[in-house]
């Protein structure tokens, strides 16, 4: 698991995305995100994951932590304009600790919440 210094930096990185949903979108780059909504803020989060593939297959280390570092960012961007916050995400990986990948995957499969797929 992620090791104090880590969490804090992304709780402080999460209260910066936090402090942006109030702000006018030409004041920041968050904001104007956070403005476009889920569809402006997951088409982002789709070309960071596909970065984030280039990095690790021809760029290495070094580019492959800055677009994960990228990619983390919009997720959190994501994560508080869908009302979530870190925590909840670690709540939902301590349940899983411990179980199976593929026990787990079969149980959401199994849910008939088609989100939950």
């Amino acid at each position: 698991m992620a090791d104090e210094k880590s969490d804090a930096a992304l709780d402080r990185l999460f209260a910066t995305i936090e402090a942006r949903k109030s702000a006018a979108p030409g004041s920041s780059y968050t904001a104007k995100l956070l403005a476009g909504g889920t569809a402006a803020i997951t088409a982002k989060i789709t070309e960071e994951a596909a970065e984030v593939v280039v990095a690790a297959l021809e760029e290495g280390p070094e580019a492959l932590t800055r677009e994960s570092a990228d990619l983390l960012y919009h997720l959190c961007v994501l994560w508080a304009e869908q009302g979530l916050r870190p925590e909840d995400v670690w709540a939902e990986l301590a349940r899983r600790e411990g179980v199976s990948g593929l026990a787990e995957k079969a149980s959401r499969s199994q849910n008939s919440d088609p989100k939950q797929r």
